[in-house]
């Protein structure tokens, strides 16, 4: 039998065949070993061959067709694997906020990157309007032309309550990941676009500002208009993972812009003379914060020290 996986907890998956069914299937313990250098061997988005459940025996995923792409994360206990946080994607809408809690642009690039690496089309969505005061709103401004300028869409909301017709028209008849940091209102969106669904949510913590995990599991669910969205649990962090030193500026439209002219064609843009990326940043047509997120994943795979302006 073939099918979607449509949710992943971890230990069960649920596949849904071509006729609509829904199984529950596991994966024999041996099949996690098998060249998949990931904690999670199947993910959300895959599309997989399994065994039918006979009396006494579960149903068990026994293939996975081969994946047109994913996007792919540090798994945050075990730094030498990675964790998928789905496949088979045609866009990622990534959820940021300004404040309540505070998005950090460096995990904003880094999740940019990884996405840049798999051809996966990205747009920004800017949430949380309504909590905007004068210098969040410049923040949200600075944002939204910062990275329109390198190639991202960008999409000031309010999840809660305002008009989210621009987001639901991105999404017809294509597969989206939703991903963002907890408490940014992922799940708050989800159930705007899915009005029936009821996705848990929280407030976020008035003592660390930060998000409460009410997504525990990925979960693929279908849109009324066509299309399919995939609700992530929120990531504190986004560590790169299996990027080569000089691949990462591959993955900044901006920097792979500018390199071309630099002296050397092995430059890693960090201290060598000729440099036309440090030019470019020190004259300010590439940002500081991109630049300086450009380092912070060399740094991944490098302890040594880098110039930071």
């Amino acid at each position: 039998m073939r099918g979607l996986v449509i949710k992943s907890t971890g230990s069960s998956y649920l596949v849904r065949t071509d006729d609509g069914a829904v199984q529950e299937c596991r994966i024999k313990g041996s099949f996690r070993i098998k060249g998949i250098k990931s904690t999670n061997p199947v993910a959300v988005g895959d599309y997989v061959g399994f065994q039918q459940a006979q009396e006494g025996i579960p149903a068990y995923i026994t293939s996975i067709e081969e994946r047109r792409n994913y996007i792919v994360r540090r798994s945050s206990n075990l730094s030498k694997q990675s964790h998928i946080l789905a496949c088979n994607l045609d866009l990622c809408l990534l959820v940021v906020t300004v404040s309540h809690p505070e998005t950090s642009p460096v995990f904003i690039d880094r999740f940019l990157a990884s996405a840049q690496a798999y051809r996966i089309p990205v747009n920004i969505v800017i949430n949380k309007q309504d909590l905007l005061d004068g210098p969040g709103m410049s923040v949200a401004k600075e944002w939204m032309e910062l990275y329109r300028n390198i190639g991202y869409d960008c999409i000031l909301c309010d999840s809660l309550h305002g008009s989210i017709d621009a987001i639901s028209a991105l999404l017809k008849d294509k597969v989206t990941l939703i991903s963002g940091n907890s408490g940014v209102g992922k799940s708050t969106l989800v159930n705007r676009l899915v009005p029936d669904l009821k996705q848990r949510t929280a407030a976020v913590s008035e003592k660390h500002d930060t998000g409460m995990h009410t997504t525990t599991f990925s979960e693929m669910f279908q849109l009324a208009d066509g299309g399919w969205i995939i609700d992530s649990p929120g990531v504190k962090g986004f560590g790169t993972f299996d990027m080569g030193v000089h691949e990462v500026s591959h993955y900044f439209p901006e920097i792979f812009s500018a390199q071309s002219k630099c002296r050397y064609q092995d430059c890693t843009h960090t201290c060598e003379p000729g440099c036309a990326v440090l030019e470019a940043v020190e004259q300010g047509s590439i940002s500081v914060s991109r630049y300086n997120s450009y380092l912070s994943i060399l740094e991944d795979m490098d302890e040594g020290k880098y110039r930071k302006l």
